[in-house]
This record gives structure tokens, sequence and C-alpha cells, in this order.
């Protein structure tokens, strides 16, 4: 069954947080351009409006940017938060980190996974004095919360099964403290984005659960094992701290053996697709 396991759906009380993407658009929406080609133009174009998000806790803004030819939105956050303490929902969360840095960095470390294409491009930006992280604005017809509300299934189970192993390998990986699932978002051809790192990269070395690591993407594994931890802090320095790196390739390091393990026990072909 391709609905989330038990635990995932609880997180759907979790606390709401920052939507890079509403109200929603079509893909209709949007111009065809390269990665490359959205990363400068979120870095060069004019910004010619900007307003607070409806949803989200972290003050975001949609900001209007063109370049003379193309005119497309994009989601600023600019929190980066620190704190001895916080106290959360879930319990006092010690040397608390709410910030946009860690949406970049997890952007990164996406690039150097091969699993870019199921984030928004984010890059750092400043307006009005501000410095924040600056993402492309997604065509979504509604996020996790939404589709569970509806009791919509993907007509395709397989294809959202494949997307959300990696979602899940990605979530373990940057050992998110706020995986809510309206941080995930989908399509009108149920493509699956995942948004909103800020509160990501948390110290621990172990995984939140081992067991919800059940299938991998062939290549994504075989990106997972040659991840140098040398070149993952040259690209994310300065975003993610030393012991930042460290933590996750620790949880790399637990994730490919959990998944080697199964492959043991069940078999390639049944691990990995």
């Amino acid at each position: 069954m391709y609905i989330l396991d038990l635990r995932w759906r609880r997180l759907i009380l979790a606390t709401v947080a920052c939507l890079t993407c509403t109200p929603f658009v079509t893909a209709a929406d949007q111009p065809t351009l390269t990665r490359e080609q959205i990363k400068q133009f979120l870095l060069t174009a004019k910004v010619v409006k900007g307003e607070r998000a409806k949803k989200g806790i972290t003050d975001t803004q949609r900001l209007t940017l063109t370049d003379g030819t193309i005119t497309h939105d994009a989601s600023f956050q600019t929190i980066d938060e620190h704190k001895p303490s916080m106290q959360l929902a879930s319990g006092t969360e010690l040397n608390f980190v709410d910030s946009y840095k860690y949406n970049i960095a997890a952007y990164q470390l996406a690039e150097l996974l091969g699993i870019d294409d199921m984030m928004p491009v984010y890059v750092e930006r400043k307006w009005k004095g501000d410095v924040g992280s600056l993402s492309w604005w997604l065509p979504v017809k509604m996020d996790e919360v939404e589709r569970h509300k509806q009791g919509l299934t993907a007509p395709d189970p397989d294809a959202w099964n494949n997307q959300m192993y990696k979602i899940r390998v990605l979530d373990h990986l940057v050992y998110d403290n706020d995986p809510n699932l309206t941080n995930v978002l989908i399509g009108e051809d149920w493509k699956i984005w995942r948004i909103d790192f800020s509160r990501a990269f948390r110290l621990s070395k172990d995984l939140r659960d081992p067991k919800d690591l059940v299938r991998c993407d062939r290549q994504l594994f075989e990106k997972l094992k040659t991840l140098d931890g040398n070149e993952l802090a040259e690209k994310t320095k300065h975003y993610l701290t030393k012991d930042e790196v460290k933590a996750l390739m620790a949880r790399r390091d637990k994730i490919v053996a959990q998944f080697q393990k199964l492959i043991s026990e069940k078999g390639e072909n049944e691990v990995l697709y």
C-alpha cells in the first residue's frame, strides 16, 4: 500500500511549517528553464513585488521576480534563529536552530546525490537588507495533508512509492526535526517535491527509525556510498558546521548499512529498484 505508514500519518498533526507554494499553481504556468538557468534567475532577476506568504510560521515572503523576459514567483525565507533550548510540541530541544541556511545546504546535498529534481532550486540572496534562501515557486496542486484529507491516491502506485522512498532516505540523512506533511508537495502529474529544511541537520549520529528504510533507488544508493565528507564540507561550508557534516556522514554510514543488511537478507532486487 502506498499510503504513508502510521508514523508519517501522525505527522499530519504536527505544527504546520512554512509552505513554499500557496496558493497552488499549475505546471502550465511555468517557463521551461534548466536548473542552472533557474539559479541565475533567482540570483539576478529584479524583485518587483513582495508579500507575506499566506501560510507558515517563519515570516516567509512571496516575491515576484522578472528579468525582462521571464516573470516568476519565489519564496524568500530569512529565519536564522539559534537558542540554547526551545520548547516544542514534541518536548524540549537543546541547541535549537531554525535557519534558512539549511534550505541551501539541503539543496546542495541533493545535487551531490542526484536527487535535486525532487526539490525547488534554493539560492542565497539579499532583499531589503535581509539575507535568506530564495527558492523557485513550484507547480503543485496540493500537499500531503490535503491529499490525505481528500482521500486521494496516486494513479501509479509504484511510481509514487519510488519517489517516496527517496524522500525517506533524504529525511533520514538530513535529520529534519520538523518533517511534517505540509512539506511534501504534489504536482499535477503526481510528481513529489520536498521543501523547507530550516530545522534539519541536527547533530544526532543515529537514525530516527531505520525500519522506515525499506527500498532505495539504485543510483541514489551508489551516490550515498560514494558521498565524500570533504567534498560535502567544502560545498556547504557557508551553511553547515563541521559537526553537522560529521553527523550527516555518520547517518549516511548507517543508512548504507541498513540497506546492505536488507540486501543480504532479501536479495538486491527486493531492495533496490
